[in-house]
């Protein structure tokens, strides 16, 4: 396989990779900002966010929802008016948000790490079900450091990863919204999952921070592929015209998390398929 080709250095902790209107999408935690990337390699700031983890995904509409973790709150970014909120969160947890994905409906679901990073580890992950009026439900709990997830293309489930579980939790989606658990996707044990994308194929790419890596994975498990790296690996995503490029947030951990340390933080590209 080829080498993974780096398109942006310098950044801080780069998260949440999304391809998105022909450009790749990404937050920047340590700078607060979400910043679009085009094909040309011309870097743009969309727009800052007051707290983080920070993660976003598209409404049917179009519009742009934004989690500004610490503030517990989910924002809409409004032409004219930038972000405005749109759901509290912090009734359900006072703990900081994390992952979001937008079913074709227009609800939106919210994971939550449920106790403080800085604590010992608990299985106390929850995931929040906002409807479009803003009003917001529990309606997943007893989770092991929820971190990326994705809603299938048919709307019916949530794939949720399990970052200190090694697995990808799946769950069936009713027609009200509400989660069931549908056992294992894929065990991936040994690993700690963070973010995750579709493959094009029916399969999923994980990052991986501790094992410096991007790991492509069927349902059931089965590792197709694997992408070593030299930083850990926080976030991915497919695209590009054909959907075959793969990029990569990486940074050096935990060195990323001082305010000191300059930006280790890159964004690379890699064809897969």
């Amino acid at each position: 396989m080829a080498e993974p080709t780096t398109l942006v250095s310098g950044i801080g902790m780069g998260e949440s990779a999304r391809w998105h209107a022909d450009e790749l999408w990404f937050a920047d935690w340590t700078a607060g900002t979400i910043s679009a990337l085009n094909p040309d390699g011309d870097l743009r700031r969309v727009t800052a966010v007051p707290s983080f983890p920070i993660s976003f995904d598209w409404l049917p509409d179009g519009r742009m929802a934004v989690v500004s973790g610490t503030d517990r709150t989910v924002f809409l970014e409004i032409p004219n008016a930038g972000l405005v909120p749109h759901a509290d969160l912090s009734g359900l947890s006072e703990h900081p948000w994390n992952e979001i994905a937008v079913h074709p409906s227009g609800n939106i679901y919210v994971n939550g790490l449920g106790y403080d990073y800085s604590a010992d580890p608990q299985s106390s992950g929850i995931i929040a079900l906002i409807r479009p009026d803003g009003s917001v439900v529990q309606v997943a709990d007893g989770l092991a450091f929820p971190n990326g997830m994705l809603v299938s293309d048919d709307g019916a489930a949530l794939v949720v990863a399990e970052s200190n579980a090694g697995r990808l939790a799946s769950f069936a989606i009713a027609d009200d919204g509400a989660l069931t658990p549908a056992g294992e996707w894929a065990a991936v044990s040994g690993s700690a999952p963070d973010g995750i994308c579709w493959d094009g194929t029916g399969g999923i790419w994980f990052a991986e921070v501790p094992g410096e890596r991007c790991v492509r994975v069927r349902e059931g498990g089965a590792v197709v592929e694997t992408v070593q790296l030299d930083q850990g690996c926080f976030s991915c995503a497919t695209g590009g015209d054909d959907g075959g490029l793969l990029f990569m947030m990486t940074a050096q951990w935990p060195e990323v998390m001082d305010p000191a340390t300059p930006g280790t933080g890159q964004v690379l590209g890699l064809r897969v398929r």
